[in-house]
């Protein structure tokens, strides 16, 4: 049999029509190998993860996915089947994350996808296939934050650092390598009940997202912050910019609370902090691998097998809207090989 001609499962997500209304539902179909998009490298995927923009996708979000029928999922690892250049061969471990994957492009919530060679990262040796899932998008996107902060100057005796959102996947995993690099954590959630949580995930202090979000009017606030990664925007964010210490940064890489961010210059003129934004998705291969290989070395973090819960197929709708109503704590990583 062809490859094209090979059958496999995936996740699609269609628009339906119900009556005047419009819907999206996903589906666990069978589709071949030849529907999928050209591309460099076919892989078969092992193991995928639910991310916040993977809920948008499969609620027909078009900011995320313009056309439908569509199969989300922006992270993918698993072996190579095929490759039309020299630099991966069939039966290599590799990983997909970022690029347009899962947005416009099929992505892991199938077991194939087809992309470009440039999106394709060699799996680190530190790393097994479900451990780069656990991380994916958001353990990338968590490097690239403190990346960025320890480029702007960021020390472990400068104090503490606080990470919003510590429970979702950028959140913990942003948590957990500050951590091991040897900072004072304070992680900011919702969830109270997860103090004890975050604790074993390196925490050294958690507090009240009720006591970060409060409404001020005034400039500026006590300086506290050696540095933040913040996943909320909006008047969290706010209220981080003037609270860091003098010419410390917070390192910006969501929007969960708001996309608004209604700010006066006098945090940055007065004390000269920074603002850092983070993007995930079109880094450099080169800056991609060398995190990557940091995640499967020195800033692995301990707590790895410990902060995802594994699910299949069957169970990725429920997965999705847990994701979407903020109820997730930690990862959830898609295993193909459970029965659909």
């Amino acid at each position: 049999m062809k490859t094209d001609d090979t059958a496999f499962k995936s996740f699609r997500v269609s628009e339906r029509q119900e009556g005047e209304k419009s819907f999206y539902r996903g589906d666990i179909v069978q589709r071949r190998v030849g529907e999928l998009p050209a591309g460099d490298v076919l892989i078969r995927v092992r193991y995928s993860s639910l991310n916040y923009k993977d809920a948008l996708s499969a609620t027909g979000n078009k900011g995320v996915t313009r056309q439908y029928p569509h199969t989300p999922g922006i992270d993918a690892a698993g072996e190579v089947v095929t490759s039309a250049v020299s630099q991966f061969n069939p039966g290599d471990k590799v990983l997909v994350t970022g690029y347009d994957l899962g947005m416009n492009t099929d992505g892991g919530f199938a077991d194939f996808i087809r992309v470009p060679a440039a999106w394709v990262v060699p799996l680190p040796s530190g790393l097994t296939l479900r451990q780069s899932m656990v991380l994916g998008t958001a353990g990338f996107t968590a490097a690239l934050c403190v990346y960025k902060l320890l480029q702007n100057g960021l020390k472990p005796d400068n104090g503490e650092v606080l990470v919003t959102g510590a429970t979702g996947g950028v959140g913990i995993i942003a948590v957990a390598l500050l951590a091991r690099l040897g900072y004072a954590v304070t992680a900011c959630t919702g969830k109270s009940e997860q103090e004890s949580y975050l604790k074993s995930m390196g925490a050294a202090a958690v507090i009240d997202r009720a006591v970060i979000s409060e409404p001020s009017a005034r400039p500026l606030l006590k300086e506290r912050w050696a540095g933040a990664v913040d996943v909320a925007g909006g008047e969290i964010l706010w209220n981080v910019l003037r609270s860091l210490q003098y010419g410390a940064s917070v390192a910006c890489c969501g929007l969960v609370g708001s996309p608004t961010l209604n700010a006066t210059v006098f945090p940055f003129i007065l004390r000269g902090i920074n603002l850092l934004g983070v993007d995930s998705v079109n880094q450099p291969a080169e800056l991609r691998s060398a995190l990557w290989e940091l995640l499967a070395t020195s800033w692995k973090p301990a707590c790895l097998d410990d902060i995802a819960t594994d699910i299949g197929l069957a169970e990725l709708e429920e997965g999705l809207q847990t994701v979407l109503k903020g109820r997730a704590v930690g990862r959830m990583v898609l295993d193909l090989s459970r029965p659909a």
